[in-house]
């Protein structure tokens, strides 16, 4: 994985689960990451753990403001950023006719406006630099419809056609940056935490104790779409449990 060493990786959704997870295996692979999330001490625990290979902002992915500080840190801690790994999401499940108005709202401010104030304040970097790699965390609802899901249905099929969409743009403007984007399955972290309906809540929690996967799954598949060369681009990962259907 040497294509991965002092490599500078900016992680949303770095506080816990997949995102702290995979920031814990890129600078064991020589990477340098920058960590956003809300929760500050967890932040600074996961940064003081990694060592000098990470720095660290408390931010909001619905501020766009929030996410240039973040890619100002990179820039000014480690002189560039190579790869963004945009992470953050919820999953406050329920049914259309529960009318969950404020739920909705709230996915897509986090997992659509959250992933686009990303992207917007790394592009520019990318851009100047003539490279660049751009991650999202997506799902496996993204690549199907799951009742009882349908508003996180829909922001994750909405990451899936955009960043394709982008992947094709940045092929036709030669712009050398990549895509990749993953659909986890069924992993083990505080994602359950967002899901708002108690029968959906319930449910979920079961089959995640019975089949779910540890966040390493989706570290693992980050590091290997970073690790590749200039030229072969992984533009999609699905990474779920053997036994989720």
């Amino acid at each position: 994985m040497n294509n991965v060493k002092d490599k500078v990786v900016l992680i949303t959704g770095a506080s816990s689960g997949i995102g702290a997870q995979t920031a814990k295996t890129l600078a064991e692979h020589g990477a340098k990451v920058v960590l956003g999330a809300r929760r500050e001490e967890r932040l600074r625990t996961l940064a003081q753990e990694i060592g000098p290979a990470a720095a660290w902002l408390s931010v909001d992915v619905r501020a766009y403001e929030d996410m240039e500080k973040l890619a100002q840190l990179a820039i000014s801690r480690f002189g560039k950023i190579d790869a963004l790994f945009a992470n953050a999401g919820i999953m406050p499940g329920s049914s259309m006719s529960a009318l969950k108005r404020r739920d909705w709202m709230d996915m897509i401010d986090i997992n659509i406006k959250g992933v686009l104030n990303a992207m917007a304040a790394t592009l520019p970097h990318f851009l100047e630099q003539k490279h660049g790699h751009i991650i999202v965390t997506s799902s496996v609802a993204g690549t199907r419809s799951v009742p009882g899901n349908a508003v996180y249905c829909g922001t994750k099929h909405f990451v899936r056609a955009m960043l394709d969409s982008f992947r094709s743009e940045a092929v036709n403007e030669e712009t050398n940056i990549r895509t990749t984007t993953i659909y986890p399955g069924a992993i083990q972290t505080e994602l359950l935490n967002t899901v708002a309906s108690s029968a959906t809540k319930m449910m979920a929690e079961q089959f995640y104790a019975a089949v779910g996967i540890q966040p390493q799954a989706i570290a693992d598949g980050v590091l290997y779409a970073l690790s590749q060369p200039d030229n072969i681009d992984v533009s999609d990962l699905v990474i779920r449990p053997a036994k989720e259907s």
